[in-house]
């Protein structure tokens, strides 16, 4: 069978989640881009549209993250123990967000002139405690934690995943009450806020892996039904939040709306995914979702080392412009970073375990 047929890419890898994936790291550094930008002084007052998308984007990229890692948690778990999988989540999520913290909290100290993060000692320790403080970071704390809270549930006290979405619809609505209290839970609100997405990727999981499907999932009848509900529901989710002026007041205020509207986003990525696999286009957001982690640690640094340059010394103030050389620069400059670390044998960078050699899809695909 050829790709397009079985869904598998070079390597054994499933091609449709590279896609996904690539779709939510893209939404992410665009948040995280738009957002640098404007906080570093430059007018965006004309662009609005540009602030309408990144209020749009926020409401299913990070579920969707957490839905495609409890998809998996059923066979990582065939292949390794309880113990094993721990280990193995501590090297490749705890280890890198621990190491990539402190280099970009170090960094942001050394040049706080420059950038816009204003850096002390307490930074240090809000790794652990408060990593919603360490810019985009909190979400490879958030999904170590959640992932071994997970399996010691599942493997431990033997939770059916039944169970597990109780509980974590239980800890999603916690996490809405202590936000419209203002309490501060600091990493705890992210283990209350995404456990539910992480249980829902293994209760679809056996259906989403089953690639007697892939058929129904790829079709343009699907992506059709779909599309009405996703801009539906982010077309609500966007006035909504102009309306009360915070992006964050649906997800808020009304979290069980904020989770049909996340999730119905995800169904409808996984169905872009899933076209963009049957067609094999698009090759390099592929090749971004199979390097989202390492773009993940390391674009902030390079966005803002590009931004600055641009502004102070080429003198670009276009919004437009500085999101068109910001953005490919974090996808790019990350994988070709990563790259090398590994040609020169800085694999210790980015995990504990030392790699696999695998063939991985690549831009000249």
């Amino acid at each position: 069978m050829s790709q397009t047929q079985n869904g598998m890419a070079k390597g054994n890898r499933l091609a449709w989640i590279d896609y996904a994936r690539g779709i939510a790291i893209i939404l992410v550094l665009y948040r995280h881009i738009f957002e640098g930008i404007t906080r570093s002084g430059v007018d965006a007052a004309e662009y609005q549209w540009l602030e309408n998308a990144n209020i749009i984007f926020y409401s299913f990229r990070m579920p969707l993250f957490f839905i495609l890692s409890g998809i998996f948690i059923a066979k990582s778990l065939a292949k390794r123990d309880l113990s094993g999988l721990i280990r193995n989540k501590f090297s490749i999520l705890l280890y890198p967000y621990i190491l990539w913290s402190f280099i970009q909290i170090t960094i942001q100290f050394a040049l706080s002139g420059y950038v816009n993060a204003d850096r002390s000692w307490a930074d240090y320790g809000y790794v652990f405690l408060y990593p919603r403080r360490i810019d985009q970071f909190w979400y490879l704390y958030a999904l170590f934690n959640v992932t071994v809270l997970y399996i010691i549930a599942r493997e431990r006290l033997k939770m059916k995943v039944g169970a597990q979405l109780v509980l974590g619809a239980a800890l999603y609505l916690l996490s809405s009450y202590v936000s419209v209290q203002h309490i501060d839970l600091g990493f705890l609100y992210d283990i209350c806020h995404y456990y539910v997405f992480f249980a829902i990727g293994e209760l679809v999981s056996n259906w989403m892996l089953d690639q007697t499907k892939y058929t129904i999932y790829s079709s343009w009848k699907l992506f059709f039904v779909l599309l009405p509900v996703f801009v539906g529901g982010q077309w609500y989710f966007l006035h909504a939040n102009l309306q009360h002026g915070s992006t964050l007041y649906v997800e808020e205020y009304q979290p069980v709306l904020f989770a049909v509207i996340a999730l119905t986003g995800c169904a409808s990525m996984l169905s872009l995914s899933f076209l963009l696999q049957r067609y094999d286009v698009l090759k390099p957001l592929k090749v971004a979702g199979f390097h989202s982690l390492y773009i993940y640690v390391s674009h902030v640094l390079v966005a803002s080392a590009a931004r600055m340059a641009l502004v102070k010394i080429f003198g670009i103030t276009s919004v437009p412009v500085l999101l068109a050389i910001c953005l490919p620069l974090a996808v790019v400059v990350p994988i070709l970073l990563y790259r090398l670390a590994m040609r020169c044998g800085a694999w210790w960078l980015y995990s504990l375990e030392r790699p696999v050699p695998q063939k991985v899809a690549t831009i000249k695909n």
